[in-house]
């Protein structure tokens, strides 16, 4: 079990929240992630960039993973603690797993693809083989009104603006 810190999770969620803002000023749905080690650094970050780099996976999830990943020298990431803006989605959450991720902190649900306890809840799957704590709902008002805001904004621009 991985120690929670609430101090220490509100602090790496808004850095989350702040890689979210980028994704929102380069024209992308508003999700920030960090990965932070076993021993408190920061050794992770990204942001939503399917549009920027033409690819779908490019989660920010996903982004943050190959980032620690590339930084630590392995592609497992075994003790270390993902805070991400929005509950992840199936394939994220397959990613978190592969990495051997021990800790999720996820701000606002995601009701329509969220695979954390919104639609399904793969991280409480049984036969899978590995399980990350998860805790939802950090600065969830604060996540979610980012999301709604960038949508809200997105549905006034005129067709083909």
């Amino acid at each position: 079990m991985i120690p929670t810190r609430p101090e220490k999770d509100a602090e790496f969620m808004r850095a989350a929240i702040a890689l979210a803002h980028e994704a929102g000023r380069c024209g992308e749905v508003p999700v920030g992630a960090l990965i932070v080690g076993p021993d408190g650094l920061v050794v992770g970050r990204g942001f939503n960039q399917p549009i920027l780099r033409h690819d779908p996976t490019a989660h920010a999830e996903v982004m943050a993973l190959r980032n620690a990943a590339e930084l630590l020298g392995n592609y497992r990431l075994p003790g270390c603690t993902l805070y991400v803006t929005l509950e992840p989605c199936a394939m994220c959450a397959g990613a978190i797993m592969h990495a051997r991720i021990g800790r999720v902190v996820f701000g606002a649900n995601d009701p329509k693809t969220g695979v954390a306890g919104s639609v399904i809840d793969l991280f409480a799957e049984t036969r899978l083989n590995h399980h990350a704590e998860v805790e939802g709902g950090m600065l969830a008002s604060e996540c979610g009104g980012l999301l709604s805001a960038f949508f809200a904004a997105r549905r006034k621009r005129p067709a083909g603006g």
